[in-house]
């Protein structure tokens, strides 16, 4: 109720400047005291091997470098997913490159990964009082050859590992140079074989399993799927998400900005990414679990993609549409509801 008041004011402001100011305030709230926790009562989902205390989570990219874990805690997450994060720091992509569509309840975003590294992003989880289901998402930097993008991505994982709940390895964002190519057969499959030889080195090190999940694009027609879902199943991928945002305009081409480029989150996604679900869904056969994300603005939004397959959700550019309030509704509605 509150953020419908305060929504008017933030988004006269520029989106990263409405970004920073409300996680930032929500942040100084909760250590005054005055943010308590939100608690939804909800029995508990086993996916990957983890406990889940309710099925809604919050997507990677609203919290790059965990600087607001246990403000985001609060709000009533069943999970968190930080990142996307790379071995070294980058400032991203040259502003603007955060782009608002309210006529469609839709964003653009060409951010570019930009995020203070992987030892500050650690850093800021040692130092939270968070100890929740925690997803670290890791990805390459720009300036890293897409030869040796691989090795980036074990960097991360080597980082991360004994830090996260899981881990998510994103090869779909739109605003990394041809970083989508790593979604490719070939390029996949070597990429998926390092990583799981790299998890199982790792598991034997510290002495625990952390399970690995794969983020994959919209984009992609039914063969890439295929494709895609048949290596996952190969590597024994422990998830997939689907999806990241997409480079298509269908039905906004006309609005303003639509023409920025960059991947495009929000109600134009919602239909793209549950189809991507439900052909998962389909491919897979339950051997592994589905996280869905992409145009989740209401609890129906959420339902279909249960139903289309989906284990887990993840919210994103619904929070800055709808505000915390559309964690509770969803997680109200597909809680105790067996998924698909």
């Amino acid at each position: 109720m509150l953020y419908t008041l305060l929504r008017p004011l933030l988004f006269k402001l520029d989106p990263e400047s409405a970004h920073t100011i409300t996680f930032s305030t929500i942040q100084q709230a909760r250590k005054l005291g005055l943010l308590k926790n939100t608690t939804i009562p909800c029995q508990p989902r086993i996916v990957m091997g983890l406990s889940f205390p309710n099925p809604v989570g919050l997507a990677a990219g609203l919290d790059k470098n965990g600087d607001y874990l246990d403000a985001l805690a609060a709000l009533g997450f069943g999970f968190i997913e930080i990142g996307t994060v790379t071995p070294r720091p980058q400032p991203g992509n040259p502003k603007p490159r955060l782009f608002r569509i309210p006529e469609a309840n839709a964003i653009i975003n060409r951010l570019g990964f930009n995020n203070h590294g992987v030892d500050r992003l650690i850093e800021n989880v040692n130092s939270a009082d968070y100890h929740g289901i925690l997803g670290i998402n890791i990805g390459k930097n720009f300036d890293t050859p897409m030869e040796h993008a691989v090795d980036d991505y074990r960097i991360g994982l080597q980082k991360v590992y004994r830090h996260a709940s899981y881990v998510t390895v994103n090869i779909s964002s739109p605003n990394t140079k041809n970083l989508r190519q790593l979604q490719t057969a070939d390029a996949l499959d070597r990429l998926l074989g390092e990583l799981k030889s790299e998890q199982a080195k790792l598991a034997q090190t510290h002495g625990k399993y952390v399970p690995m999940a794969v983020k994959i694009a919209p984009d992609l027609d039914a063969a890439e799927i295929e494709s895609i879902a048949a290596l996952l199943m190969k590597h024994r991928i422990d998830g997939v998400i689907a999806t990241n945002t997409t480079i298509s305009r269908t039905g906004i081409a006309h609005l303003p900005v639509a023409q920025e480029s960059g991947g495009l989150s929000g109600a134009p996604l919602t239909q793209r990414a549950t189809a991507v679900i439900q052909q998962l869904q389909e491919l897979l056969q339950g051997a592994i679990p589905i996280i869905g994300v992409g145009g989740i603005l209401s609890a129906a939004d959420a339902q279909a993609k249960i139903d289309a397959g989906a284990s887990l959700i993840q919210l994103s550019s619904g929070l800055i549409y709808r505000g915390p309030d559309l964690i509770k509704e969803v997680a109200q509605a597909v809680c105790n509801k067996p998924c698909a």
